[in-house]
């Protein structure tokens, strides 16, 4: 399966499999039927990050015929010490997926996810259901760099893992041209995120963004903005109730010992070193500035990637944050903790964009935490309220309100108030998590849809609100020179200090 094939080498081999000369080699309708990929033409995958969201995103490509996951990636061996939204909603996944109504995850007993879990799902499916593949079992591996170094025929990967490695892994793959799919974000830091970028547009590699397909497309409501339905747009208002994790105030006192068979070095990768603590990692890493990426991070990308290609929207110019903060006592003394480490409970964060050919300047508003914009006057008559999530776009003379990710957009006020846009279910299926065109885009040597290529303006959008929140300031960005003007300071959060060993230049 992942040996070359001569005198062509296996990954060049697909990237020719419609033509002519792959049905020469290798008659499949002959082979194996109608619908039969050849072991030797399916792309072949690295699977990394197999926690929770890993492992339920890893079942639906077990079923995808032109994919063979080959290697699965992890610092944690066992299911010891996961979170998940309920106690068996994971477990029953995998049972229904393997057919087995008696799978346990072993660890702890209780949530499923893990290294051994990983590789235990892949080789019993395709065991099972794939054995015309002629399939020898996956591959597992603690660290990525192992992997790399030893799977020398991978075609792609997929990044699963917390905030804090996205880019390092994807810069990791880019350098060995190794298409990409990965979860968001790009990277938590603004440079590093660059550094992705930039490879991705250097690297023939095809790339992609998971969130992209959680995106609702905007023509309907630019037909309304450019038709002068709200008159000239003005702000654009997106609000989320994340975080739907626990947060914190104070950093960990206490020292847990580290869980059997987790390779903690492994898991802080970059990262300064820090004693183990179960409240920085699973499902509660994204609170954490230097592992995770803030709400807007978690859930920016599913709205506002197609707002801001149809706005083309560029480079903030200014960054305003609102936040919560946190007291305690000194004694008998309260006062308020300077908290540089986590996020907010919640926050409002104001940017403003430069007017951009025919665009007027715009503000966009983010809020998180149950934070939402004041209600617009036109509801407040109604006797009605914003939802708990959703999307607005103001203009001067009217209002666009819609869901989350701008779905079911009605004008709620303006000279055609009334009128609404239907948006079509999303896709629910085994493509949503790796879709058709991405796996189209390696055969075919193109880029897709969601290609990170053209992730940079949410990217420094979504980083630069780590950094206001972070510094509690105000902040003037030089975009040309990723230079923050007013608050020297800030500078400092726009990359990490890496562990030695774990620069970009060494992975």
């Amino acid at each position: 399966m992942k040996k070359s094939l001569s005198p062509l080498n296996r990954r060049k081999f697909i990237g020719v499999a419609g033509s002519a000369l792959a049905f020469t080699i290798l008659p499949r309708h002959v082979v194996g039927g109608k619908d039969f990929i050849a072991p030797s033409d399916k792309i072949t995958m690295g699977y990394i990050g197999l926690g929770t969201q890993g492992l339920r995103e890893i079942l639906p490509l077990l079923s995808v015929p032109e994919l063979q996951l080959v290697a699965v990636c992890d610092p944690n061996k066992e299911a010891i010490g996961y979170r998940d939204w309920g106690k068996n909603y994971l477990r029953d996944e995998i049972r229904k997926k393997l057919n087995s109504t008696t799978w346990t995850a072993g660890g702890d007993n209780d949530i499923p996810g893990g290294l051994d879990n990983g590789k235990y799902i892949v080789d019993t499916y395709y065991k099972e259901q794939r054995s015309a593949d002629r399939y020898n079992a996956c591959t597992a591996y603690a660290d990525f760099r192992e992997m790399f170094a030893k799977e020398k025929d991978l075609d792609a990967i997929k990044i699963m893992t917390p905030d804090h490695l996205h880019g390092l892994l994807a810069i990791a793959a880019l350098k060995r041209n190794i298409h990409v799919t990965m979860h968001k974000p790009v990277a938590n830091r603004l440079k590093e995120g660059r550094q992705v970028v930039d490879l991705a547009l250097q690297s023939n590699a095809t790339t992609h963004l998971a969130a992209w397909e959680a995106n609702t497309p905007m023509d309907g409501i630019m037909n309304w903005i450019n038709s002068g339905a709200i008159g000239t747009l003005q702000e654009v208002h997106n609000w989320t109730n994340r975080p739907v994790w626990p947060q914190y105030t104070s950093l960990p006192t206490d020292t847990p010992p580290v869980p059997k068979n987790l390779n903690w070095d492994l898991w802080l990768g970059p990262e300064k070193e820090r004693p183990y603590h179960p409240n920085y990692t699973n499902m509660v890493f994204r609170g954490w500035y230097d592992f995770g990426g803030g709400s807007m991070a978690d859930m920016g990308h599913y709205s506002l990637w197609t707002v801001f290609q149809a706005l083309q929207l560029e480079a903030p110019t200014i960054i305003e944050p609102n936040r919560s903060h946190a007291v305690d006592f000194n004694e008998k003394v309260p006062f308020r903790i300077r908290n540089d480490f986590a996020f907010p409970l919640a926050s409002q964060v104001r940017f403003r964009y430069e007017a951009k050919g025919n665009r007027p300047a715009i503000t966009l508003f983010w809020y998180d935490g149950g934070m939402r914009p004041a209600v617009p006057e036109v509801l407040v008559k109604q006797n009605k309220e914003l939802p708990q999530e959703g999307m607005m776009f103001v203009g001067d003379a009217g209002i666009i309100l819609g869901g989350f990710h701008a779905e079911n957009a009605q004008l709620i006020s303006g000279k055609r108030a009334g009128e609404s846009l239907k948006t079509p279910p999303s896709d629910n299926s085994p493509d949503h998590y790796i879709p058709k065109n991405f796996i189209e885009g390696i055969k075919n040597k193109t880029q897709c849809a969601g290609s990170l290529r053209d992730t940079w303006p949410l990217t420094e959008t979504i980083n630069l609100y780590a950094v206001a929140l972070r510094t509690g300031r105000t902040l003037y960005y030089d975009a040309a020179n990723m230079k923050i003007t007013n608050v020297p300071e800030a500078n400092a959060y726009l990359s990490r200090e890496y562990r030695k060993g774990w620069e970009p230049d060494h992975i």
